[in-house]
């Protein structure tokens, strides 16, 4: 295997020491600009690259970030949610040179553990934290550990950053190195405002003549499916439809439990006229589920989805969904991130609104319905 060149190459090529050729890359002071110049030079024939873990133990930015993602993986394949995510924040990393460090893994604890494990390895400078819960331990870690992050999908309030307690379960134990930060770290939040949007989706189906409304939820205990069925109950309230007509299920996301949840209700004695679906993947299904059923989309059902996407334009009828820039979204959290690195202060910041796009698949309900 080839050898990585080293600063002792460089030097040696070059015809300085080792210490001139250290000053020269950092940019220090105590060698002439033509031996920077000539340094350089030579780093770069020999494909020289400073080395990050090196680097981070002399207390200078490990040049990556890290994002890990506590959800079933078998939702990722189908969903193209994360995918536009990820594109929009490599967008801005790759920019800067910045790596992406991700992983995917079963449960909340376990990203905790991730998360841990970075900060003491020192693997990233910072994290992208996404699906907030309502009750989550993440904002008390990373205050703990001093980890720079932005939370997304927030709620528009300052990220509580209460450093945790030593020996609590949301704090790592204790470690000889690095030490924990005694200043609660920068924690900022990039989101867009479910509860209007949700507001839209119900406004919309109830102009058209709906009352009997469901909604297959995503995962349950996270904070926007916590909105959403929030904003979905108090605008039912607020138009004076009847109770239990207008409620929620919750799924893991998934096609297979976006299909169940879909039979379920369809097959009650008043089953729902129409269904509004968390992702476009369970969106597709329950059409599917209700073209198998013999229940027309829209003469008997409506559907519609959250967030657009191809499957959505693709599928016949064409879906009503929520529009929105997920990319751009990813971009607004990775630029918020390295303004926080840079120094900058802690924000909420806010995304645009998911718009509403009707489209074939909502219609007023059948007149016996």
């Amino acid at each position: 295997m080839a050898r990585r060149p080293t600063i002792k190459d460089i030097a040696h090529r070059a015809g300085v020491s080792e210490t001139a050729v250290s000053f020269a890359l950092n940019g220090r002071p105590g060698v002439s600009e033509d031996t920077r110049s000539r340094v350089r030079r030579v780093a770069e024939e020999l494909g020289w690259q400073p080395h990050h873990a090196a680097r981070a133990l002399s207390g200078e930015r490990c040049g990556a970030i890290g994002l890990v993602l506590a959800r079933p993986a078998h939702t990722l394949g189908v969903e193209s949610f994360f995918l536009q995510l990820v594109s929009g924040i490599q967008e801005v990393l790759s920019a800067g040179r910045t790596a992406l460090l991700f992983q995917v893994v079963e449960d909340i604890d376990a990203e905790c553990a991730v998360h841990r494990r970075w900060w003491a390895e020192r693997r990233v400078d910072g994290v992208l934290v996404v699906d907030p819960r309502t009750r989550d331990p993440r904002p008390e870690l990373l205050a703990g550990l001093g980890l720079p992050a932005v939370f997304v999908g927030g709620t528009g309030e300052p990220v509580p950053a209460r450093p945790a307690r030593a020996g609590s379960a949301e704090s790592p134990e204790p470690s000889p190195s690095p030490e924990p930060s005694l200043e609660p770290p920068p924690l900022s939040s990039v989101w867009a405002d479910d509860t209007r949007a949700m507001a839209a989706v119900l406004e919309h189906l109830h102009g058209l003549g709906h009352r009997r409304i469901a909604h297959i939820a995503g995962l349950p205990g996270l904070a926007h499916t916590a909105r959403r069925i929030a904003s979905l109950r108090d605008g039912a309230r607020r138009l004076g439809l009847p109770g239990g007509q207008v409620r929620s299920v919750t799924t893991d996301y998934s096609d297979s439990e976006g299909a169940a949840a879909t039979r379920r209700v369809l097959a009650e004695p008043e089953p729902p006229t129409a269904l509004v679906y968390d992702n476009d993947v369970m969106a597709v299904a329950g059409r599917a589920v209700a073209a198998e059923l013999g229940i027309p989309v829209p003469d008997r059902l409506s559907i519609v989805a959250w967030d657009d996407s191809a499957l959505c334009r693709v599928t016949h009828p064409r879906l009503t969904a929520l529009v929105r820039d997920t990319a751009g979204f990813g971009r607004l959290a990775a630029e918020e991130l390295l303004a926080l690195l840079a120094g900058g202060p802690p924000r909420a910041r806010e995304s645009e609104l998911p718009r509403l796009e009707p489209r074939e698949s909502t219609a007023p309900p059948p007149a016996a319905y």
